[in-house]
């Protein structure tokens, strides 16, 4: 075991709080760090089905992308199944600990991962967020493939990296060639103008709304939209994090992928 605050002190040097956007509800959302924990379990959402996971695999600290207290709660009735997840957790003895926009725009983070994996270069953040001791810091990341492709190639390359049964394509035109391409998990569309400001040829994001969709096709601007899931691929990336910093300190700790698949949405 390890003290539960050891660890979230090692956690926040690699995704410091202060690098979350303002109003952010990231760090310590329910129980305590102040205790031994054995197993940690890393999860995109935190629902029901994955607090059932958690108590059934004896988890002590649950480590969510996604806040699960995003907004205040009015009443806490075990009634509502949504609720009720938060009683079990301290039934249970589980804390919960949510890395939001901080796990975004700090650099060796999620929108770094994402260029990783699909082979974009040279990047740099999309819109600036901080500057912090003369250092700049930005949500998303914009940089370069190594040579152009199609678009049409490249959407199957978005597909087959995130294992996608579909996505959504808002283009003036999908005849075209793309090199620069800008890229930010979640719900990115407001940053969509920078991303062509800072000349991409398409832009990857998720939740793009409706009319919104009408203004970057008016802007000249393609995008697809891949979807908020993507961001699970936090969970394998923050478990090999883990383990490098198990075996650096000598930990005696089990870090977990949740198994649960938390997207509410299915493509027919």
């Amino acid at each position: 075991m390890i003290d539960g605050l050891e660890f979230i002190e090692r956690f926040e040097q690699h995704f410091p709080l202060e690098l979350a956007e303002e109003g952010d509800p990231v760090g310590l959302h329910i129980g305590t760090l102040n205790k031994k924990v054995q197993r940690i379990m890393i999860t995109l959402d935190v629902r029901p089905e994955v607090v059932a996971e958690a108590i059934d695999k004896k988890i002590d600290l649950l480590i969510a992308k996604h806040p699960p207290i995003f907004r205040p709660i009015k009443n806490l009735s075990t009634d509502n199944p949504q609720q009720k997840m938060y009683g079990d957790c301290l039934k249970h003895d589980i804390a919960v600990y949510a890395a939001h926009t901080n796990m975004d725009i700090v650099p060796d983070g999620l929108n770094d991962w994402f260029c990783e994996l699909l082979g974009i270069t040279d990047t740099g953040y999309i819109t600036k967020t901080h500057e912090i001791n003369g250092i700049s810091y930005g949500i998303g990341r914009i940089g370069n493939l190594a040579t152009p492709v199609a678009l049409t190639d490249f959407i199957q390359e978005v597909k087959d990296t995130f294992h996608l049964d579909g996505l959504r394509l808002i283009s003036p035109t999908i005849e075209k060639m793309i090199q620069r391409v800008g890229i930010c998990g979640g719900s990115g569309e407001k940053f969509y103008h920078d991303a062509l400001a800072k000349g991409a040829d398409v832009y990857i994001t998720g939740d793009v709304y409706y009319h919104t969709g009408h203004e970057m096709i008016t802007d000249g601007c393609s995008v697809i939209d891949a979807g908020h899931y993507i961001e699970e691929l936090c969970k394998s990336k923050i478990v090999l994090l883990c383990h490098e910093w198990k075996k650096e300190y000598n930990w005696d700790v089990d870090f977990i992928e949740s198994e649960v698949n938390t997207n509410p949405f299915i493509y027919y």
